[in-house]
């Protein structure tokens, strides 16, 4: 999804989250329910709620915390595999992208400063890898056929006013990178500068996320490693992303949209996710994507598949 994105990636920690339980005057209680497999009151704010459970963790060496989803999905099927880049690298044309691979996503974020301009805003460092990964494939050699990486930073303040109503509002700014690591031809990546607003109402959290791409030269040759890899990439992943999640019975539902706004050439993607208990920590994932941009080399390409996996951490 919350790219959700995810959602609550911009989660603050310590000072931030006692400001927004002030706030909002909610008695906080942790969902000890999906640790112990016994049943605890929901809390009032899931985004509280998730505050809650990091709370402490910021100044642990031992730990690092979840910024997106973090989930593995050994099975994924998508009905138009995108060929073109394999084809450009000089992949055997008898030996085709397969329908079937497997996914997974690490995400992890780390505070940085807390009460740098206010006394309860925080800046967070923040990396997600995300892997596509032809297993099944081994006429090719079962090979990685994508990774991108997103390293980022970014600043997150909780409002003491909800602007739509409900129970808790965050707003951030941030500064991102994303690139698939690759070499001309295959090569891409871009810069983003991006605010987002969190707010939540009858256990419904939304995102808005929106950015501004930082722009780069041109270049005449498409094989120069100097200049613009993607000029056109905003066409197709457009310049925001809303995204809804919905918890209830230890599910999770949630849907993330993105679009270009173009009337004449509309391109974006449509994300649903399901989330769902199994045994202990570990949690049953099902995706579905559809349209553009699912990963940096498929910007471009409409892709249609669907997932399911084991998911190490939720969204809320």
């Amino acid at each position: 999804m919350l790219r959700i994105l995810g959602l609550l990636l911009l989660l603050p920690l310590g000072a931030l989250a006692q400001s927004v339980e002030t706030a909002t005057t909610i008695e906080v209680q942790p969902d000890s329910g999906s640790q112990t497999g016994t049943e605890t009151p929901p809390a009032e704010s899931l985004v509280i709620e998730r505050i809650a459970r990091e709370r402490g963790l910021d100044h642990n060496r031992s730990v690092l915390i979840a910024h997106r989803r973090n989930y593995f999905l050994p099975l994924t099927w998508a009905s138009n595999p995108n060929d073109t880049p394999y084809e450009i690298e000089g992949g055997d044309p008898n030996e085709l992208l397969d329908n079937f691979e497997a996914q997974f996503q690490i995400s992890l974020k780390l505070p940085i400063a807390e009460g740098v301009f206010t006394d309860n805003d925080a800046i967070f460092g923040g990396f997600t890898l995300r892997a596509f990964w032809q297993v099944y494939n081994t006429g090719i050699s079962a090979p990685f056929r994508e990774t991108n990486y997103e390293p980022e930073i970014f600043w997150v303040a909780p409002l003491s006013w909800n602007p739509f109503g409900g129970d808790a509002t965050l707003m951030s700014l941030g500064l991102s990178h994303e690139s698939n690591g690759r070499s001309q031809p295959t090569s891409r990546s871009w810069n983003r500068i991006y605010a987002g607003l969190v707010w939540e109402r009858s256990r419904y959290v939304y995102y808005l996320k929106a950015w501004w791409r930082v722009p780069e030269s041109e270049k005449d040759d498409p094989l120069d490693p100097h200049g613009d890899d993607n000029p056109d990439i905003e066409d197709y992943m457009g310049n925001f992303e809303f995204t809804v999640a919905y918890r209830k019975f230890d599910h999770e539902v949630s849907a993330m949209l993105r679009n270009n706004l173009d009337t004449d050439e509309n391109r974006g993607a449509l994300q649903l996710d399901w989330t769902f208990p199994l045994e202990g920590r570990y949690r049953g994932y099902l995706q579905y994507f559809n349209g553009y941009g699912e990963s940096l080399i498929d910007y471009n390409a409409h892709i249609n598949r669907i997932g399911i996996g084991i998911l190490l951490t939720d969204l809320l």
